[in-house]
């Protein structure tokens, strides 16, 4: 294969299900050795055995992107596996949706850890790997949402999407002399858990009928972030929106 993917090392959060899970499919099958970080163990086992035994190369590390010293075990455990790391997706992420009146709190003190934290612990692990090899590609996954307000319900969520989206910016500006690359995924409505984690009622039924009526296949944004990774070293996709045809917002 000669598609400036295969052989690459690429590191995924998030991985046990959605997004993450069809990512790690989709790069393995392109030649990729993967590396899925999740906090379900029992997941993750389950698909890098089903990766392996469509002869992939993958692995399944333990992790909690809101606990740095867990992020930076993750990256210390790919060095020592394989000596480099060319790709980070930051894909760990939640969607509680409720109207700021109604004071979830915690839900945003998770969204913040887990959004915009778990981001940047990432970078903070990653970064000094690839600025030593010279070479490295760091996608974030942000949201349409982070483009556009949707209110009453995301405006927390949004904040945090578009809080990704300035920093992944911010750190191409940064970072590009060093012949480092970034991308922003902007998904729609996109089949995965994301739909489930809303706890106030009026707002799940909302979520959850605009998921049905909407959604796309998880494996739509692995072949956007497919894309983005096996451009020429010297083009750097930046941002990537992907909707459903459908979606009008």
């Amino acid at each position: 294969m000669s598609n400036n993917i295969a052989g690459k090392v690429i590191v995924i959060t998030g991985a046990s299900s959605g997004l993450g899970e069809s990512t790690a499919r989709h790069l393995a099958k392109l030649g990729a050795s993967v590396v899925l970080g999740a906090r379900r163990t029992d997941r993750l086992d389950a698909i890098v055995k089903g990766i392996k035994a469509d002869g992939g190369t993958a692995l399944a590390e333990t992790v909690d992107v809101t606990v740095r010293s867990q992020v930076e075990a993750l990256v210390q455990k790919v060095i020592a596996t394989y000596g480099r790391i060319d790709v980070l997706v930051n894909n760990a992420g939640i969607m509680p949706i409720a109207p700021l009146a109604a004071l979830k709190v915690d839900e945003w003190d998770r969204m913040i850890d887990l959004n915009i934290k778990g981001v940047l612990y990432g970078i903070a692990a990653a970064l000094p790997y690839m600025q030593k090899q010279k070479s490295g590609h760091i996608i974030n996954i942000a949201s349409v949402f982070g483009i556009k307000v949707f209110a009453p319900g995301g405006t927390v969520y949004c904040a945090t999407k578009a809080a990704v989206r300035t920093l992944t910016e911010g750190l191409r500006m940064e970072i590009h002399a060093d012949k480092i690359r970034t991308t922003i995924i902007d998904p729609g409505a996109v089949d995965s858990e994301l739909k489930d984690d809303t706890s106030d009622e009026a707002s799940s039924k909302v979520v959850k009928e605009l998921y049905k009526t909407l959604a796309i296949p998880a494996d739509s944004i692995a072949r956007a972030i497919a894309y983005a990774i096996e451009q020429p070293e010297d083009v750097d996709i930046n941002e990537i929106v992907v909707r459903p045809t459908a979606q009008d917002f």
